[in-house]
């Protein structure tokens, strides 16, 4: 259960400040999680600002929902439908915000809630979904997954060097008894890593991975980018925290795309102002919690924040 004030919100400050708020102002939280972001937005805008907040948890949209502040909208959406959540509150789906922030990944609520099944540190049901009320969870897709299904999962999205003997693994055991708990599949996959970097359980790289794979979370990341993109105003800042490299990458490389003019191709009779004008400016260098915050909440050393502006396209 997401319990308000609970959630530490990782880069906290420096979020909101690169979000450069104006009071009167149109504001998307991505996720809503534990609320921290969207209430150090609300602390910033006026009473003419306004903030539509999405998650696809009902948990942290029934805890956005106590909220009496009639400037925050809560959506239960996920965030690679934003055009569709501006739609539905009557912000316009292009040009029509000011600021857009996205969280990405597991929330701490999420991983402390030992029944979500998103953690090895509990035996509970192998569940994982963000949103429980939609799709198939974790033991329902290792029970029909193949071979090769469940090994291109876990090395893609865990890194794990060890995917191939872990989906084999999996595939034999599921013949006698299905993986159905998260302390099964732990154990499965701590009796077959038998080598790992010091400090981390062997089972960690594949629990992320079935987690990103469940929840679809690259997919997702990359439909709401170029919608976050369209949303804002130009001006408008975007603000993106990931906490896994391959999130990351994906931010870095979109950003970047946005940012840089493309190049004409060799040899053709094209001048620079003829080709399409940038639409973002990056601001500032990727930023990393610091260390006293690290002390104070492990699960922000692995965090990168990446923050661009839309920049107003050029007449021809």
């Amino acid at each position: 259960m997401i319990v308000a004030g609970a959630h530490r919100s990782v880069l906290l400050r420096e979020a909101i400040e690169a979000l450069s708020i104006t009071p009167s102002g149109t504001y998307v939280d991505g996720t809503y999680g534990g609320g921290g972001h969207s209430l150090a937005i609300l602390a910033q805008l006026g009473p003419h600002g306004r903030l539509l907040a999405l998650d696809r948890d009902p948990q942290a949209v029934a805890l956005g929902q106590q909220s009496a502040d009639g400037r925050l909208q809560v959506l239960h959406q996920n965030f690679g439908n934003l055009s569709l959540a501006l739609a539905a509150v009557d912000i316009p789906v292009v040009n029509g915000v000011d600021g857009v922030l996205l969280d990405i990944g597991v929330s701490s609520p999420q991983l402390d809630d030992g029944a979500r099944g998103f953690s090895f540190r509990y035996d509970a049901p192998l569940d994982m979904r963000m949103d429980p009320t939609r799709g198939e969870t974790a033991a329902q897709w290792l029970l029909r997954a193949s071979v090769e299904e469940i090994t291109e999962v876990i090395r893609n999205y865990g890194e794990e060097r060890f995917a191939f003997q872990i989906a084999k693994k999996i595939v034999a055991v599921r013949r006698e008894k299905p993986l159905s708990t998260t302390g099964q599949l732990a154990s499965l996959v701590r009796e077959t890593v038998r080598t790992r970097e010091p400090g981390q359980d062997p089972a960690t790289r594949t629990f992320q991975a079935l987690r990103i794979h469940i929840n679809q979370e690259l997919d997702q990341l990359t439909l709401v980018l170029p919608q976050a993109l369209a949303a804002l105003k130009n001006g408008g800042r975007l603000v993106v925290i990931c906490f896994h490299s391959l999130e990351d990458r994906l931010v870095k490389h979109f950003l970047r795309d946005q940012a840089c003019p493309d190049q004409a191709p060799k040899k053709m009779p094209l001048r620079d102002v003829d080709l399409p004008s940038p639409r973002l400016r990056l601001i500032g260098k990727p930023v990393k919690a610091s260390d006293e915050e690290i002390v104070g909440n492990p699960r922000a050393r692995s965090a990168v924040m990446r923050v661009a502006e839309k920049l107003a396209l050029q007449a021809a």
